[in-house]
């Protein structure tokens, strides 16, 4: 059984990582796995970056984008078929195909005569252009006047009524088998132009030898810890993204009581740190963009709570990074993330939006060791448990198989 995946890269962002954790899982297993993608990070005969047409394609952007229907411009996507990944492979698998290296047009012609699995790592599949479209649910019946036209990616004119039929007429010639990650991504693709599809819910796997428990004590010390401060951890590819946010963070940790926020030390990983704890009145320790899973496993480790701040996330990676790694979560109650931070069993979850409640969390947690340390059990034995990247490849191969038949 030979598979290629389709996604915006190899390793850079969220939905990448978790396309190429899943290739790396199938290998594992035995299956011939291969990935076409937009950018290319790894050094790998199997993996491969998209054939473009830069010339012509940005010619054609200059018109399609200020016409707010991005990415139909890509006209290198209907030369897919031609590549020898594709005419090798048994079955595709979709991932995120909203990165600028894809045109969703193509969908209908590369599963005429493969099925495919579209693995669904946000909204963007079935709304007018966004990933993720908060509080509106006009993605239900057509979209058009959208609230959102700066939300990613973004749109020059409200086209979103066109994008929508768009997607619809071309779902409607295709050959596809849906699969969510979260159970509130289920729900949404229920209701969704997706609905008339067989929907199918696989969390993505994690490699729990990779993201393990370390010795606090020496992770600390590695990363130049005082041992006597508690750590806060935060992490994301942006920490600039007001998705994630940083904003809501600073709220929060400002109104710790004085007594915490002297013993408090704040670490983090992704581009932007600077920008969000300027301010902030405590310690803090920015460690970078982190592509190492071992040094972010040190970072895990060394933290009494990973804090994620998110107002919009299906079941991020860096969750389920942190619950294999026995930290316990601070989160709020949005999107996927109740399938990872479940109150009082591995973290605390916030009301949305509600910086005070998160600052509450937090206090929570640090004042309870024993709460902590049971929870840190609990978030380990779960990993183990439900989200191991075997079970998340055996999960796939059963469905690729009975796709197949």
């Amino acid at each position: 059984m030979k598979i290629l995946h389709i996604n915006q890269s190899d390793t850079s962002g969220g939905a990448a990582i978790a396309g190429y954790r899943l290739h790396q899982g199938l290998l594992g297993q035995g299956i011939d796995s291969k990935m076409l993608v937009g950018i290319v990070k790894t050094d790998s005969d199997r993996i491969v970056a998209v054939p473009r047409k830069p010339r012509t394609e940005n010619l054609l952007n200059r018109f399609t984008r200020y016409s707010g229907l991005n990415y139909i411009n890509l006209l290198s996507s209907f030369d897919i078929p031609n590549h020898k990944f594709y005419q090798d492979a048994d079955i595709l698998n979709f991932h995120n195909l909203h990165a600028g290296y894809f045109n969703y047009l193509a969908v209908s012609k590369l599963t005429k005569t493969k099925p495919a699995i579209f693995t669904l790592h946000d909204m963007w599949s079935f709304t007018g252009h966004c990933a993720y479209s908060y509080d509106c649910d006009r993605w239900k019946i057509g979209c058009g006047k959208c609230p959102y036209p700066d939300t990613y990616p973004a749109i020059c004119h409200d086209s979103t009524l066109i994008e929508w039929k768009l997607k619809n007429w071309i779902y409607s010639k295709s050959n596809l088998t849906i699969v969510t990650l979260s159970h509130w991504l289920t729900e949404q693709a229920k209701a969704s132009m997706l609905s008339c599809f067989s929907i199918h819910h696989i969390p993505n796997g994690i490699d729990t030898n990779a993201y393990q428990p370390l010795d606090r004590h020496l992770c600390k010390a590695v990363l130049g810890i005082p041992q006597d401060k508690r750590v806060l951890l935060f992490g994301a590819e942006s920490l600039k993204d007001k998705r994630k946010g940083g904003d809501l963070l600073l709220n929060a940790l400002r109104q710790l009581p004085k007594s915490l926020k002297a013993e408090v030390l704040l670490l983090t990983f992704g581009n932007g740190s600077e920008a969000i704890t300027a301010e902030l009145g405590i310690p803090t320790i920015g460690l970078g963009y982190i592509s190492s899973d071992r040094l972010k496993s040190i970072a895990y480790s060394a933290a009494d709570l990973f804090i994620f701040p998110t107002r919009a996330d299906n079941l991020p990676l860096v969750l389920q990074e942190s619950m294999a790694c026995g930290t316990p979560m601070v989160s709020f109650d949005i999107g996927g993330v109740p399938d990872l931070v479940r109150p009082m069993v591995t973290g605390y979850l916030a009301k949305t939006e509600d910086a005070k409640d998160f600052c509450n969390g937090i206090v929570t947690l640090l004042e309870d060791d024993q709460l902590r340390q049971t929870m840190s059990d609990n978030c380990r034995a779960i990993a183990l448990a439900e989200y191991p990247l075997e079970l998340q490849a055996e999960r796939y191969i059963k469905l690729y198989k009975e796709i197949l038949l």
